[in-house]
């Protein structure tokens, strides 16, 4: 889930690296491949009946990544077809914050990758309208993996009978689990001498803020502060503040938009609070020329988010961090996200038993799994793995049982991926630096944001009802 974090500013969403797009391949309903590029459809290049040579299965392969996952992927890939001899996987990359349009870009023109990764809350809508595989029967046949050694909650993203997610048929498999940490400077910590935070138990929320105060300093007595406590971007932080405060977005049957919630409006101006009154955060000026991410990586930051994406990244850290719970509002409990990618098939594939076993190789096989954890770019998938992982302290971040404590206990799936599609949950975010820069509060804001995103829920709500007819 390689996510980026910027400032508050909604326009500093930008997650990651631009990296350049290859043509998207695979196999379209009157049987062309859609690639550009080399050979990226289904095209055997021998059979066994001409010659006695070996059948060449070719299939295309479409993901998202920065340069380490890029890199870590090719690896993996590399050895899938060493241990499959006769398929070639051509592979297609793309980055983070334009992989969604491209996916669907490719679903409309019917040049549909073999395997690919998507969003699990586009699952209903992919089966639906018949572009997913339901790969139950070659999964759960594939002796190479052990499906009940990958995490239950993860596989459950991907089940779907037609009406539940959850449950019936399996349509992917989980990529991974990326649970939403919190970091902390640890060397700043000690060089200010405030006392290191408590692993497992979350700060309060005004203690939360008395602490980042401590920590916000001018160091070069310019009357400027050129460290701060925090940095937080609202559309992938707020969350963690919303539900320790014992709110939503939506509510439990996923039909009403409950943002007018009062604890709801309680969360959302404590966390611009952390600019506008506390002055905890770098505003939104000081940002234009160095951004709350810059910062973290200079180490100018007390606390920044931390997913295991960024794990590579943050080895080169000119200082020493580690991961916490984060801040608890009146429920008194630690709340974040936790985010996944499946891999899927095209239900166009010329080839679903092999499209299946690479499914099955990324995601469930211990040799696959062992080189992308090896690669720090992921938690593991399996179980049994993740233990022995999270138990080595050695390695940074040292409380990476942090990240298994949001995947076992208290991680949720973001607002968003609740419903059939997620435009309601983003018109909150498009609408919110009012809020941010203080020239609105987040009560007038949320009264306004409410009836708009409702009608907007109410349309996906009748878009899912359709689809099923």
């Amino acid at each position: 889930m390689a996510k980026k974090k910027g400032l508050l500013s909604v326009a500093a969403l930008s997650m990651a690296t631009v990296l350049v797009l290859s043509g998207c391949g695979g196999n379209n309903e009157s049987g062309n491949n859609g690639a550009t590029g080399a050979n990226a459809g289904n095209t055997g290049a021998s059979n066994s009946g001409n010659g006695g040579k070996v059948e060449t299965k070719e299939l295309s392969f479409m993901f998202r990544g920065g340069t380490d996952e890029q890199k870590a992927y090719t690896k993996v890939i590399e050895k899938f077809e060493a241990d499959h001899p006769g398929v070639k996987v051509k592979i297609t990359v793309t980055a983070a914050d334009q992989y969604a349009t491209k996916l669907k870009a490719a679903i409309t023109g019917k040049k549909v990758p073999d395997v690919f990764y998507f969003n699990y809350g586009d699952l209903r809508a992919y089966v639906n309208s018949g572009v997913l595989a339901d790969i139950t029967e070659q999964i759960e046949g594939n002796s190479n993996i052990d499906i009940a050694n990958i995490w239950e909650k993860g596989v459950n993203l991907y089940r779907y009978d037609g009406n539940v997610v959850g449950q019936g048929q399996l349509y992917g498999l989980p990529k991974d689990l990326g649970p939403f940490a919190l970091g902390y400077n640890k060397t700043m910590f000690e060089k200010a001498g405030v006392p290191l935070p408590d692993k497992d138990k979350p700060y309060t929320w005004d203690e939360f803020i008395e602490v980042n105060k401590q920590l916000t300093k001018d160091n070069n007595g310019d009357g400027k502060p050129d460290q701060y406590g925090t940095g937080f971007n609202v559309n992938w932080s707020l969350q963690s503040f919303v539900w320790s405060n014992g709110a939503d977005w939506l509510s439990e049957d996923g039909t009403k938009v409950t943002i007018d919630d009062p604890k709801f409006v309680e969360a959302l101006q404590y966390f611009a609070d952390m600019q506008n009154v506390h002055k905890i955060t770098p505003s939104i000026e000081d940002a234009q020329t160095l951004d709350t991410y810059q910062r973290w990586m200079k180490g100018e930051l007390a606390f920044f988010p931390v997913g295991p994406w960024d794990m590579p990244t943050y080895e080169k850290l000119p200082f020493d961090y580690d991961l916490i719970p984060y801040p608890a509002g009146s429920t008194g409990k630690s709340a974040t996200w936790v985010g996944s990618l499946g891999i899927g098939v095209s239900s166009k594939t010329k080839h679903p038993q092999e499209a299946a076993e690479l499914v099955a190789y990324l995601t469930g096989s211990q040799e696959g799994m062992q080189m992308l954890v090896d690669a720090k770019v992921q938690i593991p998938n399996l179980k049994d793995m993740a233990a022995t992982w999270a138990a080595d302290t050695a390695t940074k971040p040292a409380n990476k049982q942090e990240f298994m404590d949001i995947v076992n206990d208290y991680g949720r799936s973001l607002p968003g991926e609740r419903t059939y599609n997620a435009e309601w949950y983003n018109l909150f975010f498009t609408d919110i630096q009012p809020v941010l820069d203080g020239k609105v509060t987040a009560a007038d804001y949320v009264k306004a944001e409410q009836p708009k995103m409702q009608k907007l829920l109410d349309k996906a709500l009748e878009q899912e009802a359709k689809s099923k007819q």
